[in-house]
């Protein structure tokens, strides 16, 4: 954990303004890594748990409820780089020493008994509703996201910050049971420690893997991410003002549009936003928006990878001996692998089952 923590501190990222933010979020986690190792050091090479029970308690409930608002802070800030605020900071420090105060006194100066351990119960429901309001933060961030990138990307954006909401959960149930291990006899204080490998190993690799992805999806939110508000709740935006001259008379027209630009096989064009596509049709982006909606019955990413899925089975048929690689990069799919995916989950099978099935 040491070496994470001081690898996120201070280990390089591409010199390029847009990862900027990435190192902002890759530091907070690096702190919190840090702040969870000297808690581990302190059990683990000072034995505090057998020396004094209540002050190993209140050392652990203390750095978990900082820690949670550390990683979260970390994993939104990826999602929305106006998250952080001095006012959002500030209030969760206040509650921070607000928490620990109330700890320190529940378990250093009151008498063990009853009172006590209805205290101790009270604290530590607070510090998993905290948690959970702090990952709920997370999830809605991470799913606007998706709903965002899903209504103006063709190609799936969202599988690039999957690990955020996977990692989110799995912070979930990690976070509560070491909460719970924590009031657990002194014997078992290594399976508290032990369960920690695995986490936060696969932290520190999904952060690695990001930096390949993160440039892209960053430049999609450039685009696309709304303001903070917008993020965290639920609520519609204003539509775009449009002008007379942008929106088709009818939707005759625009059909008419859709159906020569399907025909040309458009569609097959890497990278494709709904912006492009939109300056490509002459038309308005909010009311093509809202005719794929509409016509369709799902989203621009649904849309285009439908076509592009049924672009590869006609392929298929026709050059039954293409391989699977050749296949996606023809058919406009980023990767091999979004390509199988995206196959499977429409067929149920993958693409080489398929010719199987049907063509030999």
């Amino acid at each position: 954990m040491l070496f994470f923590g001081f690898y996120f501190l201070f280990a390089r990222t591409p010199e390029k303004k847009i990862f900027k933010n990435y190192l902002r979020s890759r530091r907070i986690m690096g702190i919190a890594l840090l702040l969870l190792a000297a808690n581990y050091s302190v059990h683990f090479f000072f034995e505090i748990r057998f020396k004094n029970a209540d002050s190993a308690i209140l050392m652990n409930l203390s750095t978990y409820f900082l820690c949670y608002y550390l990683f979260s802070s970390a994993m939104i800030t990826l999602l929305d780089r106006f998250y952080i605020t001095r006012k959002r900071s500030w209030t969760h420090i206040i509650l921070w020493v607000i928490f620990s105060s109330i700890s320190g006194v529940v378990l250093l100066l009151l008498p063990g008994g009853t009172v006590q351990k209805v205290a101790l119960l009270a604290l530590a429901a607070w510090l998993v509703i905290y948690g959970l309001v702090l990952a709920r933060r997370v999830i809605v961030a991470y799913r606007r996201a998706v709903r965002i990138f899903d209504d103006t990307h063709a190609d799936d954006l969202g599988a690039y910050i999957e690990w955020l909401s996977t990692f989110t959960y799995w912070a979930l149930i990690f976070g509560v049971g070491c909460g719970l291990l924590t009031f657990l006899p002194d014997k078992y204080v290594f399976i508290w420690i032990l369960s920690s490998i695995p986490f936060y190993s696969y932290l520190f690799y999904s952060y690695q893997n990001y930096l390949l992805f993160y440039e892209q999806v960053e430049n999609a939110f450039e685009q696309d991410i709304q303001s903070e508000e917008e993020l965290l709740t639920d609520t519609e935006t204003e539509p775009e003002i449009v002008s007379e001259e942008e929106i088709p008379v009818s939707y005759t027209e625009i059909i008419e549009k859709v159906d020569n630009w399907i025909k040309t096989d458009g569609y097959v064009q890497k990278g494709l936003t709904i912006k492009e596509l939109s300056e490509i049709l002459h038309t308005n982006r909010t009311y093509l928006s809202a005719y794929i909606k509409t016509t369709y019955k799902m989203t621009f990413r649904e849309w285009i990878t439908g076509l592009r899925l049924e672009y590869a089975k006609n392929i298929l048929k026709e050059h039954p001996e293409i391989n699977v690689q050749k296949l996606a990069e023809a058919s406009g799919f980023l990767s091999r692998s979004n390509f199988i995916k995206s196959f499977a989950d429409k067929e149920g099978c993958t693409p080489a089952k398929w010719r199987k099935a049907n063509l030999e």
